[in-house]
């Protein structure tokens, strides 16, 4: 017979049926947002010729989870978990099916914008449940191993979906069409979802208010949890508007048609980097104490963030942004894991709300920040200062020295 995979592991992960049902789902469906995402943009663009209109695209959809967040895990600690996650997949295939019928005519940027409105509330309700549920279908020991896999699914879908609309472009598939193949995705997470045993939450005695202030109390509470937190919505704030502005990146840095080829080969490998850096957690990097690796991805983040800022061609372009995508997601696994790991299943979503917010809701505001820089004085600044803050996150987001000022040994 052959021998049980490692505890702690992707492969430990996979092993339990109801994980590896959620998680399939869950990389299909992620397929099918990211052909949205890579279509949504040039269908508004083609119809508007207005950069400021796809931006607020971009708003709509990632608007709602700094808006949302906070509220959406308060409920996710307190209803049937299950039907809520239902619902709000099948909010999200309703409103992706409404852009569809709407691109079939000549619709009005403000159709599209409320029906994107509608995909982005659906996925800031949904996210805080979600990333409770996926820890709690494995044990403690094995999170590491199905954290790992979620972030490669959340960046595997980076890569895969452009290409699958690369193919189905080559056959004569236009918009409408991925429009309706994404809502259809959802399908396959719903399916999951009722054919597996979702945990109950365990009962909180919190009320009013203060359903909605936990999240904030635990990050007061527990140093390391708060760390964390601002690490993130910090890192996400100031390192991380190359991912929204990478388009003119690309053009500037390294003289990169943003409707190339080269271009979407560079960032294919960006994040196929950022795949494997996720993977990396639950793979290679099993047994490693993730308090550390935070500080060697932060550093190893600034490193290549500096030499994207440097490089002028598209040749040592392709290494640094393959290293950059590795870091990135190299590193905010390692927070995630770490996070995940010190808190109790009772307020699990409401803290997770409070991540969300700082990795995904501060996206649109970094990316306002530094745009106007960019367009003033180019690229490189807007990278460095990026890169300098991670350095710095490199030295001051050391969770093993609040650890052990605790007198916690891990």
């Amino acid at each position: 017979m052959s021998a049980a995979p490692r505890r702690g592991t992707a492969a430990a992960a996979l092993a339990n049926r109801d994980f590896r049902l959620v998680y399939v789902g869950s990389l299909l469906s992620n397929v099918g947002t990211w052909m949205q995402n890579v279509v949504l943009p040039a269908f508004v663009y083609t119809r508007t010729d207005s950069a400021s209109l796809v931006g607020l695209m971009i708003v709509a959809q990632l608007g709602p989870l700094f808006l949302l967040a906070i509220p959406a895990g308060a409920v996710a600690d307190r209803v049937d978990r299950r039907r809520w996650l239902v619902t709000m997949q099948m909010v999200q295939l309703g409103f992706s099916a409404v852009i569809g019928v709407l691109a079939l005519g000549d619709p009005s940027f403000a159709a599209v914008f409320v029906a994107a409105l509608g995909v982005g509330v659906g996925n800031a309700l949904n996210a805080p449940a979600w990333s409770a549920l996926v820890p709690s279908l494995v044990g403690p020991e094995d999170m590491p191993g199905a954290i790992s896999l979620n972030s490669f699914a959340i960046n595997g879908s980076r890569v895969i979906g452009p290409i699958v609309v690369a193919g189905l472009s080559a056959w004569g598939l236009e918009a409408p069409a991925f429009f309706f193949i994404n809502a259809v995705t959802y399908l396959f997470v719903v399916v999951a979802l009722l054919n597996v045993h979702v945990p109950t939450t365990p009962p909180d005695a919190t009320r009013g208010i203060q359903r909605l202030t936990v999240g904030f109390r635990v990050a007061r509470e527990q140093r390391e949890v708060g760390m964390l937190l601002f690490g993130i919505a910090s890192f996400s704030l100031l390192s991380l508007p190359y991912v929204g502005l990478f388009p003119a990146v690309a053009r500037l840095n390294f003289g990169i048609d943003e409707a190339s080829s080269t271009y979407k080969w560079l960032y294919a490998t960006w994040g196929f980097g950022a795949a494997l850096g996720g993977l990396a957690i639950g793979t290679v990097m099993h047994g490693a104490d993730a308090r550390r690796l935070i500080r060697a991805g932060f550093a190893g983040f600034a490193a290549s963030l500096a030499a994207f800022a440097l490089v002028r061609t598209p040749a040592p372009a392709f290494v640094a942004g393959f290293a950059l995508g590795f870091c990135y997601f190299f590193t905010t696994t390692s927070m995630l894991t770490v996070l995940q790991s010190r808190l109790d299943a009772s307020v699990r979503a409401r803290v997770m709300s409070l991540w969300i917010m700082g990795f995904g809701g501060t996206v649109p505001f970094g990316n306002v920040i530094f745009g106007p820089v960019m367009d003033r004085w180019g690229a490189p600044l807007v990278l460095f200062i990026g890169a300098a803050w991670a350095l710095l996150l490199a030295w001051w987001c050391d969770v093993a020295r609040v650890d052990r000022r605790a007198g916690r040994t891990g």
